[in-house]
C-alpha cells in the first residue's frame, strides 16, 4: 500500500477522491492501493524544558540558559492527537512507500517530518508539491512525485526557525519573567515578535512627543480653479500677509500650459502579506481573519497556495491562463475582451528568476460556484480575481495639466487629470464591493482644468491664507505594520545589511498574522477599530529589553540566516551558534540590573478572564485553576505543575472548551452530554467528556451515541 498523509482530514478527502479511494477507515481512507490518511496541523512539537532536566521544571534564575545538548519532539498531550498519531503508525509498518501530502511550505515540510521520524518511518518517503487542489493540480502532483531529499534543506530552514523560538522564547521568557514579573504576571519574549512590538511602542513615543507647528499657505481660485503659490508654505503668517498684500487686486497672468501624458501599471499580483494589506484597508479585516478566508479559499479549490511571498508567476503558468480566465464565469463582462486577443506576457507578472516553491496568490482554473463561499470569503476571492485580471487589461492612462501663471512677478500653479483609458481601474470598480470603497478625497491635482490660454489675463478677485498645522505620524494599523514588517529593512542604517535585507523582514507571510494576534493575547497590544496601539505593558518591556532585541536589524539577520539554510548557502550549525550566544548576552545583560528601575503595571482583568477560585482547584496540586486566552492553568505552574486544558484541544470534534465546562469537569470529572463529531470518519452524533487523572487530566470521549442511531 502507498500511505498518503496530509495535513489536514478535509485535504485527505480531495486527495482521496481523486486517487479512487473511498473506503472509510478509522483516520484514514482507502482504496485502489492507497490508504490516505491526515494530521490535524501539528501533531508534534518540540520537547518542554522539564523533558530534559528536572533542574528546569522550576522557573529560576539559576538554571538559565536552558541549551538542551540534543532537541528532541514528542507528540502534543490530547487523546485525539495521540489516536490518530497511532493510526498512522500502524499504517507506515506495512507501506511500500510514504507520500508526504503536507502544505507545500516551510511550516508544512516540518510538521509532516516530524511526525514520519516519530513513527520512526522506514520506507522511501516521496512529495507532493502542488500549489493548488483542484483535481487537476492534485493528478499532476502525483504524476511528478519529487524525492523526499530535495527538500532536506527546506526542513532544516524550519527546523532552525524552530529550534531557535524555542531557545530565545523559552530562555528570555522565564529570564525576564523572573527579573520583572510582579504577581505572576508572564513576561513573553519572542524572536518576532518583541522588535515588532518595538515598532509600534517607537511610533506612539513619536506621536507623544510630536508638537504640531502652523504654518499657512496662499491660494486662489481662478475661473473655477485652483491656484497655489509656488513659494510653497510660510512658516510665519506675517510672511504670507505680506505675500497676500502684494498680490491682492493684481492682475493675473497665464503663463504657461503644459500637458503631459502618462501611464499606470497594474498593481503586482498578491503575495499573502500585500493581501493581507489590501484586506484590512478595504474590509477591515485582521491579517488573521485574512490568513483564514484565503486558506478556506485554497481548501475550496478556488484560489491557489496562500502563504506565499512572491507577487509573480512562472513561465509555465502563461499557457494556463485562459483556462483561468475561462473558469471565472460569473466575471465573463470581464474576461471575454482577454480571451479574444493574445494575453500579454509581462514580465512584471512572468519571471522564473521571483518564483521559488509556489507563485502569486491567483483564482485556480476550477469552475467558481460563488453560492459556496460565505460573503467575507467573496470579498477576499473578488480581491483576488480583480488583480488577476487587472495585469492582463490595458495600461491606466491619463493627461496632466500644468498651468502656471504670475502676479507681481509671483508664480502660481495649478495641476488637473484627465482620465484618457481607464484600462485596468475598471476591473477593480466592478469587482471589489462599492460598500467598502474609499472616496478619494478631492485635491487640486484631481480637478479637470477648464480651457486656458496662454497670455489670458484677469484680476484675482479673492485670495485665501490658509492657516494649517503639521500633523504627527499616522499610528499603525494592521495594514502599515504589515507593511513595515516586509520592510524592515528601511528602519536599518547599515547601508549593506540595509541590502541585504530586501528579502527579508520580520517573520514570514505565514506567521506574521500570528505575530500580531500573539502581542494582542498577552496584552502587549490593544485594538482600537483599524489602529494598534502599545499598553503600558508592552511600552515596559520595550524600556528593559536591550536594544538588540528592540531592533529589526537583529531579526532580519536571522530571516536571512534561515532564507539562506533554506537555499544551502549557509548550515543549520552555523546559524544555531548564533542563537546560542545570543541567548547567553541576554542572561549578561539581565544579570547587569540595567533597568532595576522599571516597575510593571499590575496585570488587570481583561475582556472575559476569570477572577481567581473561578473554576475550581488542580487534581493534583491543589492549586487554583485559573483563565487566560488559550487555555486554563494551574496557579502553580511556577512551580513545576504542568496541569492545563487547552481551549483548542476539542477542535478536532467541533467543540471548544468553555469555562462552565471546565468547572464542571473538576467538580465532576465528566460533563454533561455534548454533541460531537469524529475526526476520523466525520460521524455525528452525541458523547460524554471525561477528565482522565491517570493520563495528566486529558480530557477524553466517552459513551458516543450516533446520530439518529
Amino acid at each position: 500500500m502507498k500511505v498518503c498523509i496530509a495535513e489536514k482530514p478535509s485535504v485527505a478527502r480531495e486527495i482521496a477522491e481523486v486517487l479512487g479511494a473511498t473506503k472509510k477507515m478509522n483516520g484514514y481512507i482507502e482504496g485502489n492501493g492507497y490508504q490516505v490518511t491526515w494530521t490535524f496541523g501539528h501533531l508534534c512539537t518540540l520537547k518542554e524544558p522539564n523533558d530534559y532536566s528536572e533542574n528546569w521544571k522550576r522557573w529560576s534564575l539559576a538554571s538559565l540558559p536552558m541549551i538542551p545538548p540534543r532537541f528532541g519532539i514528542k507528540l502534543i498531550s490530547n487523546p485525539t492527537y495521540e489516536q490518530q498519531f497511532k493510526t498512522i503508525e500502524e499504517l507506515m509498518q506495512n507501506a511500500e512507500m510514504v507520500i508526504n501530502c503536507g502544505d507545500a511550505g516551510q511550516e508544512g515540510e516540518l510538521i509532516q517530518r516530524w511526525v514520519l521520524q516519530k513513527a520512526g518511518c522506514k520506507c522511501p518517503v516521496y512529495r507532493l508539491w502542488i500549489s493548488s487542489l483542484t483535481e487537476e493540480a492534485i493528478r499532476e502532483g502525483f504524476q511528478h512525485l519529487k524525492e523526499q531529499s530535495d527538500f532536506t534543506k527546506l526542513y532544516e530552514a524550519g527546523l532552525s526557525r524552530a529550534i531557535g523560538d524555542w531557545l530565545l522564547g523559552m530562555n528570555a521568557t522565564r529570564l525576564y519573567t523572573l527579573r520583572y514579573g510582579q504577581n505572576r504576571q508572564v513576561l513573553s519574549i519572542g524572536r518576532v515578535q518583541t522588535p515588532t512590538l518595538a515598532l509600534i511602542v517607537n511610533r506612539q513615543a513619536e506621536i507623544d512627543n510630536f508638537k504640531p507647528e502652523p504654518f499657512w499657505e496662499l491660494k486662489t481660485v481662478y475661473r473655477n480653479t485652483t491656484f497655489s503659490v509656488t513659494k510653497g508654505k510660510f512658516t510665519k503668517k506675517e510672511e504670507g500677509e505680506a505675500f497676500l498684500e502684494i498680490v491682492r487686486q493684481k492682475e493675473f497672468t497665464v503663463t504657461d500650459i503644459s500637458e503631459k501624458k502618462g501611464k499606470e501599471y497594474a498593481p503586482r499580483l498578491f503575495d499573502l502579506t500585500s493581501l493581507q494589506v489590501e484586506c484590512n484597508k478595504k474590509f477591515a479585516f485582521t491579517a488573521d481573519d485574512t490568513l483564514k478566508l484565503i486558506q478556506s479559499l485554497y481548501e475550496k479549490k478556488v484560489t491557489t497556495y496562500p502563504r506565499v511571498d512572491t507577487t509573480f508567476l512562472s513561465d509555465d503558468i502563461y499557457p494556463k491562463v485562459p483556462n483561468t480566465l475561462n473558469g471565472l464565469v460569473d466575471y465573463i463582462d470581464l474576461t471575454a475582451s482577454l480571451l479574444k486577443a493574445k494575453i500579454r506576457k509581462d514580465k512584471r507578472v512572468f519571471d522564473n528568476s521571483k518564483v521559488t516553491d509556489h507563485h502569486a496568490i491567483i483564482p485556480t482554473d476550477g469552475k467558481l460556484r460563488p453560492e459556496s463561499l460565505s460573503e467575507d470569503e467573496g470579498k477576499v476571492f473578488s480581491l483576488v480575481a480583480a488583480r488577476f485580471l487587472a495585469v492582463f487589461y490595458p495600461y491606466y492612462r491619463y493627461e496632466v495639466t500644468k498651468v502656471y501663471a504670475e502676479a507681481e512677478q509671483e508664480r502660481f500653479l495649478s495641476k488637473g487629470t484627465v482620465v484618457l483609458e481607464e484600462g485596468w481601474q475598471a476591473v477593480e470598480k466592478a469587482l471589489v464591493p462599492t460598500a467598502t470603497k474609499k472616496k478619494k478625497a478631492k485635491n487640486e491635482e484631481e480637478q479637470k482644468l477648464p480651457l486656458l490660454q496662454e497670455g489670458e489675463v484677469r484680476t484675482i478677485r479673492s485670495m485665501e491664507l490658509l492657516r494649517k498645522r503639521t500633523k504627527p505620524p499616522a499610528p499603525y494599523t494592521e495594514s502599515s505594520l504589515l507593511s513595515a514588517m516586509e520592510n524592515a529593512g528601511r528602519f536599518v542604517e547599515d547601508e549593506a545589511l540595509k541590502e541585504q535585507m530586501k528579502d527579508s523582514g520580520l517573520g514570514t507571510p505565514a506567521t506574521r498574522a500570528a505575530i500580531i494576534e500573539r502581542l494582542l493575547t498577552v496584552g502587549y497590544l490593544t485594538r482600537k477599530g483599524k489602529t494598534l496601539l502599545p499598553t503600558e505593558k508592552g511600552r515596559k518591556l520595550i524600556e528593559v529589553v536591550p536594544q538588540e532585541m528592540r531592533s529589526p536589524q537583529t531579526t532580519g539577520k536571522w530571516e536571512k540566516g534561515l532564507s539562506s539554510i533554506a537555499k544551502g548557502k549557509m548550515t543549520e550549525e552555523r546559524f544555531m551558534a548564533s542563537i546560542r550566544r545570543y541567548v547567553q548576552f541576554l542572561i549578561q545583560d539581565a544579570a547587569s540590573g540595567r533597568r532595576a528601575d522599571v516597575i510593571f503595571p499590575e496585570e488587570q482583568v481583561r475582556g472575559k478572564r476569570r477572577k481567581t477560585n473561578a473554576f475550581g482547584k488542580c487534581p493534583f496540586c491543589g492549586r487554583d485553576i485559573l483563565e487566560n486566552s488559550k487555555s486554563f492553568y494551574c496557579a502553580g505552574w511556577k512551580s513545576g505543575c504542568k496541569f492545563s486544558l487547552w481551549k483548542d484541544s476539542l477542535k478536532p470534534y467541533g467543540l471548544e472548551l468553555d469555562g462552565g465546562m471546565v468547572k464542571l469537569l473538576l467538580k465532576k470529572n465528566k460533563s454533561e452530554r455534548v454533541a460531537v463529531t469524529l475526526p476520523q470518519t466525520g460521524e455525528k452524533g452525541t458523547a460524554v467528556l471525561i477528565l482522565n487523572k491517570d493520563k495528566g487530566g486529558q480530557i477524553e470521549l466517552m459513551d458516543f451515541t450516533r446520530e439518529n442511531a
